[in-house]
C-alpha cells in the first residue's frame, strides 16, 4: 500500500503514516530500513498489518531522497559489524648480484 508521512518523531522512534485507504498506520523504527528516518509529507509504501493495538505499517519504505539517516534511533541490541583492517605487508629487499 502506498502512504504519506503524517508524523515521526526520531527522539522516540515512531509515528503515523497516512495510508490510501484513509486510514493511519502507526509505524516502528523497526519497520524501517536501517538507519532511514521518515520526513512529514514523504511518500512511502508498506505493508498494512494489525494487532491487538491498531493498525500498524510494516516493511516500509521511503519513495523518495528525502529520508535521511541523520539522528536515526540506535537499537542498542543490534551488534555492529567489526571492520577488519589489513595490516601493511612490508617488503623484502632483495640483493641483486
Amino acid at each position: 500500500m502506498e502512504g504519506t508521512v503524517k508524523w515521526f518523531d526520531i527522539k522516540k522512534g515512531y509515528g503515523f503514516i497516512n495510508g490510501t485507504d484513509g486510514n493511519d498506520y502507526f509505524v516502528h523504527y523497526s519497520s524501517l530500513p536501517e538507519g532511514i528516518v521518515l520526513k512529514e509529507g514523504e511518500s512511502v509504501t508498506f505493508e498494512p498489518a494489525e494487532n491487538e493495538k491498531g493498525k500498524q505499517a510494516q516493511n516500509v519504505v521511503a519513495q523518495g531522497k528525502e529520508s535521511s539517516t541523520e539522528d536515526a534511533p540506535v537499537d542498542e541490541d543490534s551488534e555492529e559489524p567489526v571492520e577488519e583492517t589489513e595490516e601493511p605487508v612490508e617488503e623484502e629487499s632483495v640483493d641483486e648480484k
